[in-house]
């Protein structure tokens, strides 16, 4: 059984964890009713722990309508009522301490469900009063204030849907996702206070860090321009007034010895980079890495562009090959094109899932090898594919918005397969699940993997149980032929990767230490295989 790898009271042990994303909903249903709660997630503890992850990511588990996956919080002091009660997190939260895995919640800054009681109070309110100015309310533009105050793009991928809903009083309020979702006037200082009161909820109730979502988007230009006619500073993505935020956040976290990983979607690594100097973000996750196609250059570089952008704040990288927005790896590297793009994701994509899992083995290897915090979305660790979820059970808001054009993102949601023999593939013992598993869920269920030692999950529980052989130090990359990735670690420890067509002659080494997939005959590493050495 693995173990997680820090002390308890070790400060640093965000820098190399092995951090695992619970999407609650899909993890395991306790009660039977077809989601997935906080009871579930306790009785999966000592799986947890057999895998040997550091930490648990908890996407949102607020109360919420769902009009968008538990991102439209009603209310962030409470427990969605279909996951449980607070009562019940605090006990998951110590329970899960005690086996050594720490608790991260997720925040959603950017906005707030439209049932959350401050907008509900704006709404009524009315035009001009002190309740509306905690969002973004305006008067539309035309005759009688019938157009959008302005032309801003909704940030739901494919989506032309408008950013802007009037009320019947007259006022249009922004908001950048879905109407159920109105964006915060982070310019508000109630809008500050209560953001660092919610951090300090629950820092007190014993979680170790908060994930920030859309970490980019809060601040807006107070004139609200049109973007065609004001492109830079851009109006709400990456603007600077966003970093007195953070910074006033990290001291509530200094606190508490709290830490911070942000969702920071940027192209410019400089501006990236400010957001992790040392009195604002500990960490942000690095999209250049997951969206990158399976291709030696391409990964080489997004490795050495991700350190470097890292380097002169010192803060370590993290690294992550799916989530709960993205397609799944093994469906993903089964593609012709095996890059990431929501633009891109359609219906119907073939993939050859046999050559996938193969990648995706490799791909665990390679990340987990790297310096860094390794982010790992529940159901990677057993080789799940993307499923293709019927139109009339999809329930993601990005598939309605884009008028059936886009997928969406429910096919990287779908419950998880716990025992091959049990109803639903042991995910909850009464209703059908809240999204339907595939027939072939029960071939990737835990019980029938926990029996075979070559499966998905045997090989990440043996590679993040070796995985502090790397230690936190630097990487060097060693001479290598075109297609093969092969670099050294602190200690002696090499990962070489082989994206080639042909099988690779392995570099000189003391003893192999794991390899994702068999040798040939001759003892050198096949196509789509990694192997980590000892030199």
């Amino acid at each position: 059984m693995g173990q997680p790898r820090h002390a308890p009271e070790d400060p640093d042990w965000w820098r190399t964890a092995v951090i695992y994303q619970v999407y609650v909903r899909s993890f395991a249903d306790g009660d039977g009713d077809g989601t997935g709660d906080l009871a579930g997630v306790r009785s999966r503890l000592p799986y947890l722990a057999g895998l040997g992850v550091d930490a648990l990511w908890f996407s949102p588990w607020y109360p919420s309508p769902m009009k968008d996956g538990g991102y439209d919080v009603a209310d962030y002091r409470a427990i969605d009522p279909a996951f449980g009660t607070l009562a019940e997190a605090e006990k998951l939260i110590a329970e899960a301490r005690e086996l050594g895995i720490r608790t991260i919640v997720d925040i959603v800054p950017n906005h707030v469900s439209d049932q959350h009681p401050w907008f509900r109070a704006a709404r009524a309110a009315g035009p001009g009063s002190a309740e509306r100015e905690l969002f973004h309310f305006r008067r539309g533009r035309g005759m009688d204030g019938e157009l959008p105050p302005n032309d801003w793009p909704s940030q739901f991928a494919g989506s032309t849907a408008p950013v802007w809903t009037r009320l019947p009083d007259g006022d249009w309020y922004l908001h950048l996702f879905t109407p159920e979702q109105p964006d915060l006037n982070w310019a508000h200082p109630a809008v500050r206070q209560e953001h660092e009161d919610v951090l300090r909820f629950w820092f007190e109730r014993g979680v170790a860090g908060v994930r920030i979502d859309s970490a980019a988007l809060l601040a807006k230009d107070p004139d609200l321009p049109d973007l065609a006619t004001r492109p830079r500073p851009h109006p709400f993505v990456d603007r600077d007034e966003l970093h007195a935020v953070y910074r006033s956040w990290r001291r509530v976290a200094d606190e508490y010895g709290g830490v911070f990983v942000g969702e920071v979607w940027l192209p410019d690594p400089e501006r990236f980079a400010r957001y992790l100097r040392p009195d604002e973000l500990h960490t942000a996750f690095n999209f250049a890495f997951l969206s990158c196609p399976w291709d030696a250059a391409r990964l080489r570089a997004a490795i050495d562009t991700t350190l470097a952008e890292h380097a002169p704040v010192g803060a370590p990288a993290t690294w992550v090959l799916c989530n709960h927005d993205v397609t799944r790896t093994v469906t993903r590297y089964g593609r012709e094109d095996t890059a990431f793009d929501f633009a891109t994701k359609a219906f119907g994509t073939p993939a050859d899932l046999a050559l996938g899992t193969r990648r995706a083995r490799a791909a665990a290897l390679l990340s987990l090898a790297l310096p860094g915090a390794v982010y790992l979305y529940q159901g990677e660790e057993l080789g799940l594919p993307e499923a293709d979820v019927p139109a009339d059970r999809v329930q993601d808001p990005m598939y309605f918005r884009s008028g059936g054009a886009a997928p969406g993102r429910d096919g990287c949601r779908i419950p998880l397969p716990w025992a091959e023999d049990m109803p639903y593939a042991g995910f909850g013992a009464h209703e059908e699940p809240w999204l339907p598993q595939p027939a072939d869920w029960p071939s990737y269920a835990v019980d029938r993997q926990q029996r075979d030692p070559d499966s998905m999950l045997a090989l990440y529980r043996r590679a993040i149980a070796l995985r502090p052989m790397f230690g936190d130090g630097p990487l060097s990359w060693l001479p290598a032929p075109d297609g093969v990735l092969a670099f050294s670690r602190a200690g002696g420890a090499l990962c070489v990767v082989n994206l080639a067509p042909t099988p690779a002659v392995l570099p000189p080494h003391s003893r192999s230490l794991l390899t994702s997939g068999p040798l040939d005959e001759a003892g050198r590493l096949p196509p789509d295989t990694a192997a980590w050495l000892r030199a």
